[in-house]
């Protein structure tokens, strides 16, 4: 249950480091309060981590051959697709707009998201 949290907010800190990153991944209206803003990138993380979990793994399989042909640099197109499918799911709330800014928005999102779980994620088992 703790792996699911910390993947969530995981999820939650690097969408907004995306956000706050990119001029073309906005989150609502951009005169909506703060706690509206939390809200919805709350909801989109939600939304974004159930698309990973769900969706992710069977794209990465019919890739597979263009995944070995890149050395996984498909990997971003990936990102970037599940980036597109949460905006096209949550709708006006989350917008990304354009391919660009969705593989710029994916590298980022992966980047912050392995360093959050850096550092949330410390067994103490020793």
């Amino acid at each position: 249950m703790t792996s699911i949290l910390i993947r969530f907010v995981a999820n939650a800190v690097a969408l907004g480091v995306a956000v706050w990153l990119l001029g073309d991944i906005s989150l609502g209206e951009e005169d909506a309060s703060t706690a509206s803003k939390t809200g919805t990138l709350l909801f989109v993380a939600l939304i974004f981590g159930l698309v990973n979990l769900i969706v992710k793994p069977i794209v990465k399989f019919f890739s597979m051959p263009l995944l070995i042909l890149t050395l996984g640099l498909f990997t971003l197109v990936i990102n970037a697709l599940m980036l597109l499918l949460t905006d096209w799911i949550v709708g006006d709330s989350f917008e990304v707009d354009g391919f660009g800014a969705a593989v710029l928005g994916g590298l980022i999102i992966s980047i912050v998201s392995w360093a959050v779980n850096m550092v949330l994620d410390r067994d103490d088992d020793d």
